[in-house]
């Protein structure tokens, strides 16, 4: 493993370890100012007003039924993970995020962070060979 050849191409490790520090540091600052918070579960075109997470709760307690009944069955299994899923699935859905309040010089740090990182990261991986120097021709005598 060469370690000074990042991505295959010669030079580059440092870039890459600068862009990588500066993209962890800007998508954790980001995300640190992102608030996330939960809603009622309900349906509101089905059965009206109530809360529906325990009708979403029927296929996954019946599939874990079959499961014990018979621990081969395949619809025991099929209801067992489509009932995980839609219940993963409604978690998702009744998600709020919002973004907190922050300054604009703040968040313009966050974002020069994270693009700069990236741009760097971007770059290391493109051949980065010194070039040798250049010497200007001597004048003959």
């Amino acid at each position: 493993m060469d370690y000074k050849n990042v991505g295959g191409t010669p030079g580059g490790t440092g870039t890459f370890l600068l862009g990588f520090i500066m993209l962890v540091v800007g998508g954790y600052l980001l995300l640190h100012q992102v608030q996330v918070g939960g809603n009622y579960w309900n349906w509101q075109g089905i059965g009206g007003y109530g809360k529906t997470f325990g009708i979403t709760l029927l296929p996954l307690l019946f599939g874990i039924g079959i499961m014990f009944f018979n621990g081969k069955s395949f619809v025991g299994r099929v209801l067992t993970f489509g009932g995980s899923l839609v219940i993963l699935a409604g978690i998702i859905v009744n998600l709020d995020i919002h973004f907190r309040t922050t300054s604009l010089y703040e968040l313009l740090s966050m974002l020069v962070l994270i693009v700069g990182g990236v741009g760097l990261i971007a770059r290391s991986v493109m051949p980065m060979e010194a070039k040798p120097p250049q010497v200007p021709p001597t004048p003959e005598a």
